[in-house]
């Protein structure tokens, strides 16, 4: 076999970009949610959900819903959205091997699809940390802070641009 053969994939190993097998997968759509009619609420209680129990996960997020909505008398979308925005990170950094050391290379973050996915993980795995008694009063706790910027949610977005902001100085190694 002659060298020729293997320089496609090869020239796509250097650059970091992984090529499927097969083909690439197709990005599945989800349906907006029947209450608040948002695709961003059903990606949050498709992550919320464990082991298969949606409308467990469902009855979770509604109610927290309803405590935002009674603890701060405004519309909770609005303030459910602004959370996951102040949660959504720019940068964050990703290893890098090169030359027999690794590297935290800070790369911009897509803010359609890996922000919004980021940003909805740190806030269930946040409020499931968090010390109130029922998951739908973490829940909505966890909420209310990353929509006032505090809460450990927001922390952890701000930890990962302090670690990116760091680690400037090897943003050349990109990909």
């Amino acid at each position: 076999m002659s060298r020729r053969t293997y320089r496609p994939a090869l020239v796509a190993f250097q650059i970091g970009k992984t090529m499927p097998r097969r083909r690439v997968a197709a990005k599945r759509e989800v349906l907006p949610d029947p209450l608040y009619n948002s695709t961003m609420v059903t990606r949050f209680i498709n992550s919320l959900m464990w082991g298969g129990k949606k409308s467990t996960a469902e009855g979770i997020f509604y109610g927290a819903m309803k405590q935002i909505q009674a603890k701060t008398q405004e519309d909770p979308l609005k303030t459910f959205k602004k959370a996951v925005d102040n949660v959504k990170p720019k940068v964050e950094v990703k290893s890098r091997r090169v030359g027999g050391s690794t590297y935290q290379v800070p790369v911009e973050v897509d803010q359609k699809s890996r922000g919004n996915s980021l940003a909805i993980r740190w806030l269930i795995n946040y409020s499931r940390s968090r010390g109130e008694k029922t998951m739908t009063e973490r829940l909505a706790g966890e909420i209310l802070d990353a929509a006032g910027n505090r809460g450990n949610a927001v922390k952890k977005r701000e930890d990962t641009h302090r670690m990116a902001d760091a680690n400037k100085a090897f943003a050349h190694y990109r990909w």
